[in-house]
């Protein structure tokens, strides 16, 4: 007897735990199933999931990037301070642009051409591009942006739907043909799976990795600005604490920690999963601590489930030979 392909598949179960969320977050609120608070549900974790979306590239690599929420918070700081000296604003949006991908570059310079653990280079980042944030605004709040600026996160661009949402959607698509259906995305998972066999196989592994984190960086950044541009406003300690929420997406998708597997379906699934978790928690008025552990419980959940469930697969497929 052996188990269906589909019941060994992890996307399977986050397909079951999302319909159980969603089911009980439908009969515990009236509001849930409107299109308001659908919209609501994804908008306001938009600027995390877009970032999600290139760390799954990162995680898959065999890399991490844990200063993805502090180059978010530091291009915020880079556009507002640049705006308030006087700089035009879209000159201002294309400075904070480019000083993530120089932090992404950065990174990656550390990581592929010195040979740095990322964790250790990305977790120094998370402090140092937090701290650049910081220096720049000190502890005041910067605000009086454009009008058009604060509409990009604020306004509806078609339907409902506001830019942030409609950037998600290309994106996820985009990076879906990269990962699955490129050579890049093969590259990807082939260094992910064996650093040294893809080295020796001549992949120019140092400029994939490079070229990862800068993406990483500019992402990051990006997100950064709509975030600023959502709340028409901007602090230093803007998207603190972010990097959780992100690694925690990625990896109860199925992407595994140490790299070479994992798919953009699972990644999608996840995302709803956490998205609807969140929203009916906050519905429910559960306090934000305890949405915060809620998802700490889960990104163990995300690292210890797979390996357990491999175990018991080996098990299973022991007893039957």
């Amino acid at each position: 007897m052996t188990l269906p392909v589909g019941l060994r598949r992890w996307e399977t179960l986050l397909l079951a735990m999302l319909a159980v969320i969603a089911c009980l977050n439908a009969a515990d609120s009236p509001f849930y199933l409107g299109v308001g608070n659908i919209v609501n549900l994804f908008q306001l974790e938009i600027e995390k999931i877009i970032v999600a979306l290139i760390m799954t590239l990162i995680i898959i690599n065999g890399e991490i990037d844990l200063s993805v929420a502090s180059i978010m918070g530091l291009a915020s700081c880079v556009a507002a301070y640049l705006f308030h000296v006087g700089w035009p604003m879209p000159l201002a949006l294309l400075a904070a642009l480019a000083s993530g991908a120089l932090a992404g570059a950065f990174n990656g310079f550390w990581v592929a051409y010195v040979g740095l653990p990322s964790l250790a280079v990305t977790l120094a980042g998370l402090i140092g591009y937090r701290g650049i944030a910081r220096i720049l605004v000190e502890d005041r709040a910067y605000g009086g942006f454009p009008d058009w600026f604060n509409a990009l996160g604020q306004q509806p661009l078609i339907g409902p739907l506001t830019l942030s949402i409609v950037i998600f959607v290309v994106m996820f698509a985009a990076m879906a043909v990269i990962l699955h259906g490129s050579a890049l995305g093969r590259l990807v998972y082939v260094m992910g799976n064996n650093l040294a066999a893809a080295r020796y196989s001549g992949v120019r592994v140092k400029r994939v990795k490079l070229l990862l984190f800068v993406a990483s960086g500019t992402i990051s950044a990006l997100a950064g600005l709509l975030y600023a541009a959502r709340l028409g406003s901007v602090r230093g300690d803007m998207a603190m604490g972010f990097e959780l929420d992100i690694i925690t997406i990625v990896l109860l998708g199925g992407v595994s920690i140490f790299g070479g597997s994992g798919n953009l379906v699972g990644v999608g699934l996840s995302i709803l999963v956490i998205l609807n978790l969140r929203n009916g928690m906050g519905l429910a008025d559960i306090t934000g601590n305890t949405q915060t552990s809620v998802i700490g419980a889960l990104l163990i959940l995300s690292v210890l489930a797979p390996n357990v469930a491999q175990m018991l697969h080996t098990k299973w497929k022991g007893r039957e030979t």
